[in-house]
């Protein structure tokens, strides 16, 4: 049975499942309306009429709801429901006919009354909305009930204008539970009838609570080697199954299945484990993983028995963690079994290991949690001790790497002493005066969320701190130690460190802590929180509120998740994606986008659906003239000889391809065109039987059908390329092998049909008779063209849209589009759900726009040009939201950033159709042309939607949309009346279409410095947002791209600094090796990159290409695969002031490295540079006397392409040198040979010089040549900048149309542009 049809048959059970026991169940009964007045408690009441148990929904009794005093810094409201119920949703009030409600408010949940924890939604959000006003009802349905006998509500907001007023409602049932305690050293055995038991299906249900994170569930095992093993390790549940693989039953590596997290906090914890032949699924609490189990067998064969709750015999074969449960069990089921119920009856199946006993015992372990990273704070007085010193014991757990523990002034002054998390480990530092300390460390990665153990005592001269079951770590003292007056916990107290002897080294502690002691005398935390013991500020009492944000795993393309106490982080080294959550692809698209980008053929990796599940993929991409062919190889590319086949027993090839058929596919649909050639020569061998016309030899396309179509023919016709062409061998045939003649015939052709393509087999059966045989060879898969780039369509009624599927993009979406229009404002997309939208619009001639709501409010970041945008011209838009952040980008103008809030909504919920070019409202709808739509690496096809919707047209008119290659390197296609033209004034190159290069050559003493000023008013885009839960910032961000040529070393290439003296260099080190240096913290060293060992002063042409995004940097040398390279901080350029390339004078702020570099300057020649939106080369070319370009020494205009060539392949320097050691060798010589000698030697010199004349030559033609493209170029650009001045018709004068290289559309589609 296929492991598709065993997930299916899984899902179907659970489904039915779900639904006989949804038809038998119906647990949403009113629980509050007949409590007791006992069953309700609060933390105060504003008077004896406002008492919690007047809080009941829809009453009016006493003041009409609960209301604490006014002077109550954490009220909350507690139900006891007098026993364990199951809760689906709560309801609340505000105070009746008052100005008293509760808008917002976190709901605990305990078993005892004590150690709450925190009910979170679907997900993982804490808040609930309340009201907004006092008599209205708001209803909560839990996406997942509770099981609990206490509830408490905790108001968070309220009204502004009142005061706290509430009112509750619960609605579930009763509760039936079978419960079995576990003290570790105990466990339960069930018993087979028989002596094994073999299943192929296995439904394993139970609920657990535990007080350690070690310890096993459950166990049993075969001597076949089967086992199956369940257990908490670090928290976290694992399962370990195997049926039949030997290669795991002798093996120590057995791997597990992990799922769950943080399982040791004392709270019940559902498990499901469903199995059916191999395929599995595990269930913890609300998070399902699927999974096939490894080995030969379908079933699980388990001798004897199954053990719960420990292993009976440490040494029993298969054990690998010994260490038994400690907890609660409740409501075990193992195949339908109740095992905890035949236990309690005392059934023989059941053995009982210890003391097993059927009631949970609830340990009084209180814990608070510190909420603040800077404020939180718990100062207890140290009490006296017996011996001079101190002992201080606690337990804590956290996410965050830096932390402050514990500060406790010592009684010589200033001394004392500072125990604290840094840097993931625990720190004990003793503070002598202001300048001295003396200090240990231990422990690794205490920030783990584990509980940890932590021990601080002093005795005699020394003081030792002790972390869990590590070796102790001493400090010696100079003199006795005993704390002044108090301990501060977690951080300090508002008041000057001189009152209170304690300052936090950097952060205050955010997490939990517990099992807090003094001098042996344990500290009672309800004290603390009654206001009777020590001080506080910013804790919560009686929880602990720690949170896993990192399950689930929220990193796409496998990204690796890590967390602080706030927010999750991803680490995206070597997926191949980049952004907060892994979601951007570094690679482009396609070998046409690589080809705009400026590179040359070679192999690059293409990501073929952008943001989507595909990953990179590797490919030739081959750039010819007019086309650029992506190639994928395969395993046989070389001729094949084939004999002694028959239909019967035929010859058979599979190509495996250089990627896999996903990559394949998503290539073939996205190229206009793919063939693929196949060779076929015969002797004596058919491909066509020919009496009745059956094949004998065909091919299998990629869905696996056999065709036998052998030429550029459609599908379904028998022939080949020689009988399209009326030249085959007998006419009476369709290809030439069916003449079946003793001689050589070519059959040859090339496939072009790609929804059949690429080939996956072919097939030869008629190669076995005397004399016979055939020669194939496959060639590789071909494609060109980017079916995405030119798919447009245009608006022309505002009332229009296409409409698509709704969008399937909770977690994240990226969308981008290019649009003209001459309409001052358009919706351009919108997506709805009940509450949730996602909309992307051209706001107003200037502002683009990108709002979405996921439940946390909606949100609007918008981009403003300071020209307009509705000038008929293309523009590029590109909107991103995640989980972690949203952005947006319009053109070249600066990124528009949000970041998300940390506890908000995640999921954006829509469930109505797509529409593009309007709304759902027929309002607001765009005019003009959208191309390039694509959302998530799909590309939305525009273009067949439009030819079935009224008001809309497939493509769009004008020059512009007829290539995606008119104009490359970044350049913008600008549409003119009588054709196009090219702005290249944000590319790095020139010339007509932006692709000449733009190189200077460079003396020890030159260089060119670019001064950078704020755009005008593109610096002050900002975004309004209608919830503040969001932050507006912005995202570290810089692109690089240059080309040079140089054999010295150390050399200077880039310096970028900024005036508060940051700043990036790019060198070349002594040994010519690249290194990068990013200098983003004055107090704090840089970081310094060196991808390559070797030597780049080589006279060679190199292309280097930098992208930073926040921490990460990626960079690319010439055709190498890009290396990622993280800095220690996300930093920004604050205020950047210049980039200088070559020499750099004074920068003593610079490194000295950087600064040895900077003073040797650079010689040789710079090419297309690149930072950002800035081009300073061309910049210093083109705008000599501009105040924003300062150039020093000699620069001359060069081709770094051309001079790369002749260094390397002409080095006469290199021929001199050797002319000259030539003589020196041969001085002492005879004079007949010295005659011989001088003869050669006169040759050499001859020859040298001629070539130098012709080099000479060369390059003064070549010099000229530039000299007049640079006027050009000038000319170009002085002339494209006085068009953007003209009026809006951009009427071109005939002169104006010559120098700015007007390209003639005679040789395009029609031009014609309009617009209703």
């Amino acid at each position: 049975m296929s492991p598709l049809t065993n997930a299916f048959i899984l899902t179907v059970l659970g489904a039915v499942s779900a639904a006989l026991g949804a038809s038998n169940y119906n647990c949403d009964g009113p629980l509050v309306s007949n409590l007791l007045q006992t069953s309700f408690e609060s933390s105060s009441q504003s008077s004896i009429s406002n008492a919690p148990h007047f809080a009941k929904l829809n009453r009016r009794d006493g003041a009409g709801g609960w209301s604490p005093l006014v002077t109550d810094k954490q009220p909350w409201m507690q139900l006891d429901l007098r026993d364990r119920m199951e809760v689906t949703a709560i309801a609340t009030q505000g105070r009746h006919g008052s100005s008293d409600w509760v808008s917002a408010y976190l709901l605990l949940v305990s078993d005892t009354g004590r150690a709450w924890k925190q009910y979170r939604q679907e997900d993982g959000v804490g808040r609930f909305v309340g009201n907004v006003n006092a008599d209205g009802v708001v209803h909560h349905k839990l996406s997942h009930s509770i099981r609990s006998r206490f509830l408490r509500f905790v108001p968070l907001d309220w009204n502004p204008s009142g005061w706290v007023g509430l009112r509750v409602e619960v609605y579930g049932c009763a509760y039936k539970s079978f419960v079995a305690d576990f003290d570790g050293r105990s466990s339960l055995l069930y018993r087979f009838n028989q002596k094994s038991m073999s299943t192929v299906k296995d439904v394993i249900s139970l609920r657990f609570k535990s007080r350690q994170a070690e310890g096993v569930l459950l166990h049993g095992e075969g001597q076949r080697g089967d086992y199956i093993t369940l257990e908490l390790h670090r928290g976290r549940l694992a399962l370990y199954l195997n049926l039949d693989d030997v290669r795991l039953r002798f093996s120590s590596g057995r791997v597990a299945v992990t799922l769950g997290s943080l399982l040791d906090d004392q709270h019940w914890h559902s498990v499901l484990i469903e199995r059916f032949n191999k395929q599995v699924n595990l269930t913890v609490d609300t998070h399902t993983q699927h999974f096939r189990t490894k080995g030969e067998g379908d079933s699980l064969e388990v001798d004897y028995e199954l053990s719960f709750g420990g292993i009976p015999l440490p040494g029993k074969p298969g054990t690998f963690l010994r260490k038994n449960f400690h907890g609660c069990i409740e409501n075990l089921y193992y195949n339908g079994i109740n095992i905890i119920d035949l236990a309690k009856r005392r059934k023989p199946q059941i053995y009982s290991v210890g003391n097993v006993t059927f009631s949970c015992s609830e340990p009084q372990l209180v814990s608070t949690t510190f909420l603040s990273s800077s404020s939180s704070f718990l100062s207890l007085q140290a009490t006296p001790s017996v011996l001079r010193g101190f002992v201080v014991r606690f337990q804590f757990r956290t996410w965050n790497p830096d932390g402050l523990l514990l500060s406790t002034p010592l009684a010589l002054e200033p001394q004392r002493l500072e125990l604290q998390i840094s840097n993931s480990r625990l720190r004990l530092t003793h503070h002598t005066s202001a300048q001295q300390k003396e200090e240990v460390s231990t422990g690794h990665r205490v920030n783990d969320g584990l509980w940890h153990s932590v021990s601080l005592s002093s005795r005699g001269l020394q003081v030792t701190m002790t972390l869990d079951n590590e070796p102790p770590s001493t400090i010696e003292l100079g003199d006795h130690m005993e704390a002044r007056d108090s301990l501060h916990f977690g951080g300090c107290p508002h008041s000057s460190p001189a009152d209170t002897g304690c300052e936090n080294p950097t952060l205050a502690f955010q997490g939990c802590m517990r099992l807090i002691s003094i001098n042996s005398q344990p500290i009672d935390l309800n004290l603390v929180h009654q206001g009777v013991l020590g001080n506080y500020k910013e804790l919560q009492f009686d929880t602990c509120g720690i949170h896993d944000r990192c399950l689930p795993n929220l990193c796409e393309h496998e990204g690796q998740c890590s967390q602080s106490w706030s927010t999750f982080y991803c680490d995206c080294s070597g997926t191949g994606y980049t952004g907060a959550t892994c979601h951007n692809s570094i690679y482009e698209a396609s070998c046409e986008a690589y080809r705009l980008t400026g590179s040359s053929s070679g192999f690059f990796s293409i990501d073929p659906d952008g943001s989507g599940p595909l990953g990179p993929t590797q490919v030739y991409c081959n750039m010819t003239e007019d086309k650029v062919w992506t190639v994928v190889t395969h395993n046989s590319t070389d001729p094949v000889k084939v004999q002694g086949s028959t239909l019967q027993k035929p010859y058979i090839m599979k190509f495996n391809y250089s990627t896999s058929p996903e990559h394949l596919m998503a290539l073939v649909a996205g190229s206009e065109q793919c063939q693929q050639e196949v060779m076929y020569s015969c002797r004596k061998s058919r491909l066509f039987n020919t009496w009745d016309g059956s094949p004998l030899s065909w091919w299998v396309d990629r869905g696996g059908e056999r065709r036998t179509y052998w030429g550029g023919f459609l599908p379904g016709v028998q022939q080949c390329s020689c009988s399209l062409e009326e030249n085959c061998i007998d006419m009476n045939y369709f290809c030439n092998c069916d003449a079946d003649i003793d001689s050589w015939a070519n059959d040859t052709g090339v496939l072009s049909y790609k929804e059949h393509l690429p080939i996956s087999e072919i097939v030869i059966g008629d190669t076995n008779r005397t004399g016979s045989e055939a020669v194939y060879r496959i060639g590789p898969l071909r494609c060109y063209g980017d079916k995405s780039v030119l798919n447009a369509a245009s608006f022309y009624q505002e009332s229009s849209y296409l409409h698509f599927p709704t969008l399937q993009t909770e977690l994240s979406v990226d969308i981008s589009f290019y649009f003209k229009t001459s309409a001052p404002s358009g919706v351009f997309l919108e997506n709805l759900g009940l509450r949730d939208f996602i909309r992307v619009e051209l706001s107003s001639p200037s502002v683009v726009t990108f709002s979405f709501d996921v439940g946390n409010g909606p949100v609007v970041l918008a981009v403003k040009s300071h020209v307009p945008l509705n000038d008929r011209q293309w523009h590029y838009v590109r909107a991103e939201r995640s989980v972690k952040e949203a952005s947006l980008q319009v053109d070249q103008l600066p990124l528009r950033f949000l970041e998300a809030p940390s506890d908000g909504h995640l999921r954006l919920r829509l469930n109505s159709q797509l529409f593009v070019g309007g709304t759902a409202a027929r309002q607001r709808g765009f005019l003009g042309c959208i191309r390039t739509l694509t959302i998530n690496g799909v590309t939305m096809n525009l273009e067949e939607r439009a030819k079935m919707t009224p008001g809309v047209s497939a493509g769009c008119p004008g020059h512009c949309s007829s290539s995606s290659s008119l104009c490359h390197n970044r350049g913008r296609c600008i549409e003119k009346n009588s054709g196009y033209v090219c702005d290249c004034s944000q590319s790095a190159y020139g010339g007509p279409s932006c692709k000449e290069e733009v190189s200077v050559s460079f003396d020890r003493e030159s260089s060119v410095t670019y001064t950078f000023q704020e755009p005008f008013s593109v610096m002050q885009n900002r975004s309004s947002q209608g919830s503040s839960v969001y932050r507006d910032s912005s995202r570290a961000r810089e692109n690089m791209a240059f080309s040079f040529v140089t054999t010295q070393s150390p050399a200077m290439l880039l310096t970028v600094s900024t005036f508060s003296h940051q700043y990036i260099a790019v060198i070349l080190a002594r040994n010519g090796s690249l290194q990068i240096w990013y200098h983003l913290h004055v107090d704090r060293k840089p970081g310094v990159f060196s991808p390559r060992s070797t030597s780049l002063a080589d006279g060679r042409l190199h292309r280097i290409r930098i992208h930073r995004e926040g921490k990460d940097i990626y960079l690319q040398i010439d055709k190498d695969s890009h290396r990622k390279f993280t800095l220690s901080s996300d930093a920004e350029l604050i205020l950047i002031r210049s980039l200088t390339l070559g020499k750099v004078m004074g920068g003593e702020h610079f490194d000295e490295d950087v600064m040895q570099a900077g003073s040797k300057g650079f010689i040789g020649c710079l090419s297309s540079v690149q930072f950002n939106h800035v081009a300073p080369l061309k910049a210093a070319l083109l705008n000599r006397g501009s105040s924003l370009v300062s150039v020093r020494g000699h620069l001359e205009e060069s081709n770094c392409g051309v001079l790369a060539d002749s260094t390397t392949s002409h080095p006469l320097s290199d021929q001199a040198a050797k002319a000259n050691k030539e003589k020196e060798r041969h001085g002492n010589e005879t004079r007949g040979d010295s005659a011989v000698i001088g003869g050669v030697v006169t040759l050499v010199v001859c020859i040298t010089l001629c070539a130098l004349a012709v080099m000479t030559r060369f390059l003064y033609r070549h010099r000229q040549s530039q000299s007049d493209a640079s006027i050009n170029e000038k000319e170009h650009r002085h002339n494209l900048e006085t068009a953007y001045r003209r009026e809006p018709s951009y009427q071109a004068e005939p002169a104006y149309r010559t120098e700015l290289h007007l390209h003639n559309s005679a040789t395009l589609r029609d031009t014609r542009e309009y617009y209703i």
